[in-house]
């Protein structure tokens, strides 16, 4: 497989069936015709480790700790018709909400490359960045979502 670019990894963010802090049906950002996140950053995983000496020796045992998921971050362009209703929908649920976050490959046609999904399950919305403002620039603005994750799991 030749290697992919950037903008050919993307996210999707939808409600997890399972929603046991809240009552309240979290709102699916999949919805209105823009389906994916176009930037995402963590969602790293790793393992602390201790190094054991045992009496007399110069080199240690490893011991390693459980593995842990990073915070996982998804970025868009802010649009207000859509994004502003689902933000607003979100901003009470913070800290209460799980979602499922796939992040997918895309083929140079734009299409997900089977076996190159990872799925984040279960995760709790920690945080939303709101679109931040500049009277003097012409960039487009952004809003982010960020995840605590329990687990990374890979699909086909």
């Amino acid at each position: 497989m030749a290697k992919v670019s950037q903008r050919q990894i993307v996210a999707a963010v939808r409600p997890s069936a399972n929603q046991p802090n809240t009552t309240t049906t979290p709102p699916d950002f999949t919805t209105n015709g823009r389906q994916y996140f176009a930037q995402i950053s963590g969602g790293e995983v790793q393992a602390s480790v201790e190094k054991v000496y045992d009496g007399g020796s110069s080199t240690p045992s490893v011991l390693p700790a459980p593995i842990e998921v990073g915070d996982l971050t998804v970025t868009r362009h802010y649009d207000p018709a859509i994004d502003g209703t689902l933000i607003n929908a979100a901003r009470p649920l913070v800290g209460k909400a799980r979602y499922d976050v796939a992040v997918f490959t895309l083929d140079a046609d734009l299409q997900i490359i089977q076996g190159r999904t990872r799925v984040y399950p279960n995760t709790i919305l920690v945080n939303i960045t709101e679109p931040e403002g500049d009277s003097s620039s012409g960039g487009p603005a952004t809003f982010s979502l960020t995840f605590s994750c329990e687990d990374v799991t890979a699909t086909s």
